[in-house]
């Protein structure tokens, strides 16, 4: 529920008058006693939905330009005459939607690179960086909490379909910003931890840390419904706060993972997580901008309208080709994952096959910038008689195609 309050410049009185009750809308009219150029106050209660048409038809007679209207939040409205009508929008499927000038509004106070925002970035981009090396799920998901990513993203998209260029290119310094800083934040503290306790860590032997590296197409589908959620977040005028988390976790982790690969200087890890980054952020800017024009967002004046269709079209193919070229790479990663997957279960089939005494097979993998290649099987037994480290080799060679090192460990075991 909104109110909307206009001042009503001097000769607007009757034109204004005959436009809300053209409408049937219910409104409130006091005379303004002020030595001002207004002649009335208006008070209209209404929808949400309903705002962004009550304003463009004020708009059209000069309320805007000659006065000026106030659109603010109501919790309740105490009336049998609201609910009723409430009862009635709900049955002819009123859309979840605030008007365009509020959409504006809070996008662009979400977008501004404040202070407490870039504190905030590097807070939560230090943090990230600690639960990676950690490897701990649960820290990494409390730096997401604190990553204040979802406005610049929203405001390019809403930019982008009202045809606000300043807010579009506000919101892209703000995310470009905002992901360099957090980068910078991940390499000093990465640094210095490598400096003071870790000198040497093998980086891809953490989980969470080659997950970012060698991602696959699951991740596209994380970023999609992270920009969708924002923008139907944004959009509803729903707290954006939480859906503000599921943005964080396309964009922060991934970020620290490219920090700490230029830390230890390791370019499979920083390429990767920069890959991700690229990919997570344009998608999320894509589904963003596509939400917002389906949900009918564009400027009042026609002009305007056929320029910001054009800007929309645009950008979401530049987007979407650009998203095509970057996902090459989590498609390489995912038919890897997938054929090294086929691999182990063959590879420990056969060594089922080979012995009854198998305890356990592990398997490793030499890492390049896009994928990783089985380079040795390991083969725990119990027992006095193991198979054959080559009879297992030229087996497993023959079923998969693959020809890896095989090590057989034979280890004591009392099985009762």
């Amino acid at each position: 529920m909104r109110l909307i309050q206009t001042l009503v410049p001097e000769g607007k009185h009757t034109t204004v008058v005959d436009i809300l009750e053209s409408e049937e809308i219910d409104f409130a009219m006091t005379e303004e006693s002020s030595d001002s150029d207004y002649s009335d106050i208006v008070y209209i209660p209404a929808e949400s939905e309903r705002v962004e048409s009550i304003v463009d038809r004020l708009r059209d007679v000069g309320v805007e330009r000659e006065g000026y209207m106030v659109i603010s939040d109501v919790e309740t409205i105490v009336s049998e005459q609201f609910e009723q009508k409430q009862d009635e929008e709900s049955e002819n499927g009123a859309n979840d939607r605030i008007s365009r000038d509020e959409l504006r509004t809070k996008a662009r106070n979400l977008s501004r690179s404040t202070p407490n925002y870039l504190a905030l970035t590097i807070i939560s981009a230090v943090v990230a960086t600690a639960g990676l090396l950690q490897d701990s799920a649960a820290v990494v998901v409390g730096s997401m909490v604190i990553a204040p990513l979802i406005g610049p993203a929203m405001a390019s998209c809403v930019g982008t379909v009202i045809n606000d260029d300043d807010l579009f290119w506000e919101g892209i310094r703000s995310q470009t910003v905002g992901l360099a800083v957090a980068v910078l934040s991940a390499v000093v503290f990465a640094v210095a931890y490598r400096f003071v306790l870790a000198p040497e860590l093998e980086l891809l032997l953490i989980q969470q840390i080659a997950e970012r590296a060698h991602p696959g197409l699951l991740a596209l589908a994380v970023a999609l419904g992270a920009g969708t959620a924002g923008a139907l977040s944004l959009t509803s005028g729903a707290d954006e706060a939480l859906v503000g988390v599921m943005i964080a976790v396309a964009l922060m982790p991934p970020a620290a993972s490219v920090g700490l690969g230029i830390a230890y200087l390791d370019l499979r890890v920083a390429f990767g997580a920069g890959v991700l980054v690229m990919v997570n952020l344009l998608s999320i800017n894509a589904a963003g901008i596509v939400t917002i024009w389906l949900k009918r967002y564009k400027p009042s004046h026609w002009f305007d309208a056929q320029q910001a269709r054009r800007f929309t079209l645009e950008r979401i193919a530049v987007f979407g080709l650009t998203i095509l070229l970057l996902t090459s790479f989590l498609v390489m990663s995912s038919l890897d994952a997938r054929d090294n997957m086929a691999f182990e279960n063959q590879a420990e089939a056969i060594a089922e096959e080979a012995t009854e005494n198998l305890l356990s097979v592990e398997f490793s993998y030499q890492a390049d910038l896009v994928s990783q290649q089985p380079s040795g099987i390991t083969v725990y037994v119990h027992g006095d008689e193991p198979p054959a480290a080559s009879e297992l080799r030229d087996h497993i060679r023959e079923e998969t195609g693959v020809d890896v090192p095989v090590t057989v460990i034979i280890e004591q075991a009392d099985v009762a």
